[in-house]
């Protein structure tokens, strides 16, 4: 285990203090309590809840949300890569806090009232509570537009909810459900939390990705929550749940190339010791053509969301080059993590080596927080000015 990302071409010389210190920090963290056991927990199908807390006094939670409620307040590179380090560990240890920060955490600061902000934000910050986030349905992903999830105003100040998420990581280790319906009003967001009568979750088994990550169904039958605790009063339409992935979608774009890092190092390492015809394999020519095509994708995508991560600081990026960064690295990530994993011949589909693990991990990256596809179609829209996907 490398004490370095992989860095070509001077990459860390254009970072801050600050964003080398976190940097190292999540590193420390990732190779001492993630890498020694995560094969484990991904071969049993487990989450490493203790990791939960931990990754909160360090400040992983919601690290780039203001200190005043006990975050980090850092800039959205340093954020950037804390996913990077995180998903080289595995692509579950990022989702968990990706999901906390960018799809839970974020929008109770964005859209909730300063009551949700104070009772909430900190705890989670801590590691203390568990949020997910509730949009995607069985019948409706990439047009969340659709979603038959409906919310009912009482008329006395509650709320009756009714419906079926689908997908959803943390659902069943959740303390609170950020949960997304329609409304007489427009789509509008909820504060569920785990215990409400009518509330209930069930963990999704069997998967052959994400396997360390906990991923579940949400349903809810006449679940009645109260305005002033569960809604939040500034989540108005399709933008407010879209604005939360555009934030979860940049931490994908580095997080992404964390894993495709890990995958490279464990192939140039391999191929530096394994010996094959009296030399090591890394001296053929074909195993250094892989080599160099992987290094030269990955050090592309860290340059792309270098400077994403600041325009981003600067209020500048776009959602389109959002979805350009998480489209292009996470195919960039597949294809180090296929390319990686023949160069260990028979070693490279043992639980030992991270290689397979990663590969699986994102394919499911390839298609969540927004498909491939559907990114591509945004970056046409961009370009052309006609949305090909209405």
């Amino acid at each position: 285990m490398t004490s370095e990302l992989t860095d070509f071409i001077g990459l860390q010389g254009l970072l801050t203090d600050e964003e080398r210190l976190v940097r190292q920090t999540a590193r420390d963290f990732v190779n001492r309590e993630v890498i020694p056991i995560i094969d484990s927990y991904a071969q049993e199908e487990k989450f490493p809840g203790h990791l939960v807390q931990t990754m909160g006094s360090l400040g992983f939670l919601g690290p780039n949300l203001p200190e005043e409620y006990g975050c980090a307040g850092l800039s959205s590179v340093a954020y950037g890569i804390l996913m990077y380090e995180l998903e080289r560990g595995d692509s579950a240890i990022r989702s968990f806090a990706s999901v906390q920060g960018s799809l839970v955490m974020y929008p109770i600061f964005a859209y909730g009232s300063a009551a949700q902000k104070e009772y909430w934000l900190p705890k989670m910050a801590a590691g203390e509570a568990i949020g997910c986030f509730g949009l995607t349905e069985p019948d409706f992903g990439s047009n969340p537009g659709g979603m038959r999830t409906r919310a009912k105003n009482n008329g006395d100040g509650t709320w009756t909810l009714n419906g079926t998420k689908m997908w959803i990581t943390n659902g069943s280790i959740a303390d609170v459900a950020i949960v997304w319906a329609r409304t007489d009003d427009g789509v509008r967001g909820f504060l569920v939390e785990k215990e409400t009568p009518g509330f209930s979750s069930r963990r999704m088994k069997g998967k052959w990705s994400l396997r360390a990550s906990v991923t579940s169904e949400l349903i809810l039958e006449n679940v009645v929550v109260d305005e002033a605790k569960s809604l939040l009063p500034d989540g108005k339409g399709l933008k407010a749940p879209l604005g939360c992935l555009n934030q979860a979608r940049y931490g994908i774009a580095w997080g992404a190339l964390g894993a495709a890092d890990n995958c490279y190092q464990t192939a140039l390492e391999y191929a530096l010791q394994r010996v094959q015809f009296d030399k090591p394999i890394a001296a053929f020519q074909l195993q250094q053509r892989k080599l160099a095509e992987m290094v030269t994708e990955l050090t592309k995508g860290q340059l792309l969301v270098l400077q994403l991560g600041r325009l981003k600081d600067q209020g500048l990026a776009t959602p389109a080059q959002v979805s350009m960064a998480k489209m292009n690295n996470v195919q960039v990530a597949l294809d180090i993590a296929r390319k990686a994993r023949p160069m260990l011949g028979a070693n490279g589909i043992m639980g030992e080596y991270p290689l397979m693990r990663h590969a699986n991990n994102l394919e499911s990256v390839y298609t969540y927080e927004g498909t491939h596809d559907m990114h591509l179609l945004i970056i046409g829209e961009a370009v052309t000015g006609i949305a090909a996907y209405r």
